[in-house]
């Protein structure tokens, strides 16, 4: 029962004058707990429902492919037209049917790989060649095999690392040369192993955090510099006690100067809650949460201007449904 109806059903007990006070104690609360954000439905996916997808966007058109359907794991791959508001099916993925796999972006093309096909960690390597709509196979990942890795790049490589190579959550990460094929280890990575982790790029700076280990989400949250190929340690995600970012599962992506974790699993199941990080302080804003279903394992397009998040599962639900985010505006239920 929230404490306008208490307040009513109360009344009949108290004085005017503090029924009144009660009142604007209710209704400041409520608006203290608004949250700024809008959630606006787009084309929802054609294919299959299905969470641990790989997902990467290049200009306004997002990708799309294989993940896992509560039956099977998947090959599939689609491409999600921004401007247009519509999905279109690619050539298939030409490895084994997998989830949890990692991708990136180089000189316009996809980078896909590693995963899981129900029994093992995969550590092949794919390029996705768009222009020509074909894949490639490319020279395997040179750490072990692995499932819930992160994927990030710059504008000449790729870079991986993290995940579950089935006996260890890992912590290593390796860089992509795509001018020659080549893998190359790199060091100076100070933070906890994890796996299903979450990173969002702004500018010439990628961030990670959350995912999980020995069964606990991590809290420490960490700054990659491009250029420098250096990491920073930033504030860990529960620093302040009001914060409630922690998780594993969850979605990365960024808008403008402001980056965003989404969604995921803090512990207790699926979710829906959204918060804001702003690199100019090191601190984080909750903001509107997703208006879909709570949710785990869901993907997102984003080109540093527009966002989008879609799928995903809720339990034992899968889930196709997509949609835009708003960071500034207020929410709107019709949308």
């Amino acid at each position: 029962m929230n404490s306008s109806k208490i307040i009513l059903k109360t009344l009949g007990k108290i004085s005017l004058p503090i029924f009144m006070a009660l009142l604007f104690v209710s209704c400041s609360n409520d608006e203290e707990d608004d949250s700024v954000g809008n959630w606006v439905d787009r084309s929802i996916f054609d294919g299959t429902p299905r969470s641990g997808a790989f997902a990467f966007t290049i200009g306004n058109k997002g990708y799309m492919g294989t993940g896992f359907d509560g039956d099977d794991r998947l090959t599939d791959v689609w491409v999600y037209d921004m401007e247009g508001n519509f999905w279109s099916q690619l050539a298939p993925f030409p490895g084994t049917p997998r989830s949890s796999t990692v991708a990136f972006t180089v000189n316009g093309n996809g980078y896909v790989g590693l995963g899981y096909d129900g029994d093992n960690e995969l550590g092949d390597f794919f390029r996705y060649n768009v222009a020509s709509n074909t894949w490639d196979s490319l020279n395997p990942f040179e750490g072990s095999a692995r499932r819930g890795a992160v994927g990030f790049n710059s504008q000449t490589h790729g870079y991986v690392g993290t995940g579950f190579d089935g006996d260890n959550d890992k912590k290593d990460f390796w860089k992509y040369d795509p001018s020659n094929d080549t893998w190359t280890e790199l060091v100076g990575f100070g933070g906890t192993k994890r796996r299903d982790g979450a990173i969002f790029t702004i500018g010439n700076k990628v961030y990670l955090g959350t995912g999980v280990s020995n069964g606990l989400n991590q809290a420490d949250f960490w700054v990659f510099d491009l250029d420098t190929e250096s990491w920073d340690p930033l504030l860990d995600l529960d620093e302040d006690d009001n914060y409630g970012i922690i998780r594993n599962n969850a979605v990365g992506f960024s808008i403008g100067d402001k980056g965003y974790f989404a969604t995921g699993d803090p512990g207790f199941g699926a979710s829906d809650d959204i918060w804001e990080y702003d690199p100019s302080t090191d601190l984080w804003e909750e903001k509107t949460e997703y208006e879909g279903v709570s949710r785990e394992g869901a993907i997102a397009f984003y080109n540093g201007t527009t966002a989008f998040l879609a799928l995903g599962r809720s339990g034992t639900l899968y889930l196709d449904d997509n949609r835009e985010f708003f960071p500034n505006q207020e929410e709107d239920e019709d949308d």
